[in-house]
């Protein structure tokens, strides 16, 4: 994606002042890169050994935040 979609302009600069976040939005609308962008920018401004636990309820959605952190 070239611009940021409505979930991810509201949820992203929330994430990044550590706010806590609940969002709800219709499939395909960028949720997921919303939390991986939000937890990725965390990682690379830190660079001290920081990791993540992402957890995820369904095997389905775990496919598809690994596909999205890989690539």
């Amino acid at each position: 994606h070239k611009e940021a979609t409505l979930v991810q302009g509201n949820t992203i600069p929330l994430a990044l002042s550590r706010k806590n976040i609940l969002a709800q939005a219709r499939t395909g609308s960028g949720k997921t890169s919303a939390y991986c962008l939000s937890v990725i920018q965390k990682i690379i401004l830190k660079r001290n050994n920081v990791r993540a636990i992402i957890l995820v309820p369904t095997r389905e959605l775990a496919d598809q935040v690994h596909n999205i952190l890989r690539n």
